[in-house]
């Protein structure tokens, strides 16, 4: 054997022991568990990121389905009644993958649209509602109770990754993807409209930028040379708050002071990111 292979197999060893020892005192719950491993991190035994990991492994055990679904208000679906040439921009906009088809009411889940699906049938000029009948997926249901740890298991299992929640009486509740059970586990996952977190404008091309919500308003107008309000509101968050008039969600715009203003990510509480577009002729 090798010098190399002999140390590491000595330190190989040598960490399984360190391990085997942690566990001596047989832990007797979870938080026993959690002790012994942050005490392993404080004796670089296992790293940060693994800890986190291991953390929100042993959290999602614990939580519900209802904890961190999309409420109902909240979900971005496709209606059966829509004319699809309407509904085709609404899916670009939102730059989701998944889209629960509905029939007469939120509580109709007909079938899942991805949007890969649909994308071939827009280029070949084909959307009509009995072409589009024949990609749809068929919707997985889950009830509010469900723990994260068995969805994510189903999840696996079935190739599936999203799911429609629905309460105790059959309607829904609203809808969570593998992403969400997922972010519990390793933190949030970052998308195309992340960026670093000293950031707060940054650009798109084309006369696009993504502004964060909290961004303060002073700043605001001096990167794009305006006048907005500086003394009612501290954030651009705030005065779009005010336009709209109720908390929007993700897709929904408003148009004042020669910009367009996306929603491009929010929740049920708080808008957290825009879309900013500079309207024609400014």
């Amino acid at each position: 054997m090798s010098d190399d292979q002999s140390s590491r197999g000595q330190g190989s060893k040598s960490w399984l022991e360190r391990i085997s020892q942690a566990f001596s005192s047989e832990p007797e719950s979870v938080e026993d568990v959690l002790g012994i491993l942050r005490d392993a991190e404080e004796h670089n035994i296992i790293d940060a990121d693994a800890m986190s990991i291991i953390e929100g492994a042993m959290q999602v055990i614990d939580m519900r389905v209802d904890e961190i679904m999309i409420p109902r208000s909240q979900m971005v679906t496709v209606k059966a009644s829509q004319d699809p040439k309407t509904f085709l921009k609404e899916i670009m906009d939102s730059a989701h993958s998944r889209f629960p088809v509905i029939g007469d009411s939120q509580d109709d889940v007909t079938g899942v649209l991805l949007a890969k699906d649909l994308l071939p049938l827009a280029l070949n000029n084909d959307l009509n509602w009995n072409r589009i009948r024949e990609i749809l997926r068929p919707p997985t249901f889950v009830p509010e109770s469900k723990r994260l740890n068995q969805l994510l298991k189903e999840f696996k299992e079935n190739r599936n990754h999203m799911a429609i929640v629905v309460d105790e009486y059959g309607g829904t509740a609203g809808l969570i993807t593998i992403e969400d059970v997922l972010e519990q586990i390793v933190g949030e996952i970052e998308d195309e409209h992340d960026f670093d977190e000293e950031t707060n404008i940054k650009p798109h091309g084309d006369g696009v930028w993504a502004v964060k919500a909290v961004t303060p308003v002073e700043d605001f107008n001096e990167f794009f040379d305006t006048e907005m309000d500086e003394q009612e509101f501290d954030t651009i968050g705030g005065i779009i708050l005010k336009e709209f008039g109720h908390l929007p969600r993700r897709g929904e715009s408003v148009s004042f002071n020669g910009f367009t203003f996306t929603i491009a990510n929010a929740d049920n509480r708080v808008i957290r990111l825009l879309q900013v577009t500079r309207d024609n002729g400014e």
